[in-house]
């Protein structure tokens, strides 16, 4: 989505030519192919270690770092292979939407007119707002994992496996234009009525 907003904006005449439909076909069978070649390694690691004493995970989905805490055998490579498939699943593609961010925000600030600048302002800012929630809380948990699994580490989980998800869908409810004019229409009925109800 960032790439998509960073043509748009940076290279809006060439738009058609880079986002075309095989791009996007490749995009998608990427992201799906290395994604799943990323967790069956994990799994496949996980799979060998030696499980003992309680099997009671202190997590609200089975996430692998609370796993890990369960098992009495040697967790390093497991450990150190998260480290590694964090940096490139979620580190790389951070600073990716962030460099193309930095390229988006210099391009608004040569947009001669106000309007022009606030209105692709915020285009971009809903969306960078969802980016740096997700990638915020996968950062902290995964690249850098506490000691222990901690409240804050639910918290976390919870913010990047439910909250982004809501956030999104919610941000651009709000921003529809038809939606705004619905809750300005009912604003104005509410004050029509409330002094006939008094």
């Amino acid at each position: 989505m960032s790439f998509d907003r960073f043509v748009a904006i940076c290279a809006p005449l060439h738009y058609t030519i880079v986002v075309n439909s095989k791009l996007c076909l490749h995009l998608a069978i990427w992201s799906w192919l290395l994604g799943f070649l990323f967790v069956l390694i994990t799994v496949l690691l996980i799979c060998q270690l030696d499980f003992c004493g309680s099997m009671t995970i202190d997590h609200f989905y089975c996430d692998f770092i609370p796993m890990l805490e369960l098992s009495c055998s040697d967790v390093s490579p497991v450990v150190l292979e998260t480290f590694f498939f964090a940096i490139v699943i979620v580190l790389l593609p951070f600073l990716a939407v962030l460099g193309s961010y930095v390229s988006i925000f210099w391009t608004i600030i040569g947009i001669p007119s106000s309007t022009g600048r606030k209105k692709t302002f915020s285009t971009c800012s809903s969306h960078l707002l969802v980016v740096g929630t997700y990638y915020g809380s996968l950062l902290s948990i995964y690249l850098f994992p506490s000691g222990g699994h901690s409240k804050n580490i639910k918290m976390l989980s919870l913010l990047y496996t439910l909250g982004t998800p809501l956030l999104n869908p919610l941000i651009y409810f709000f921003r529809n234009q038809k939606i705004q004019r619905q809750f300005s229409r009912f604003s104005v009925f509410k004050k029509n009525i409330q002094p006939i109800l008094r």
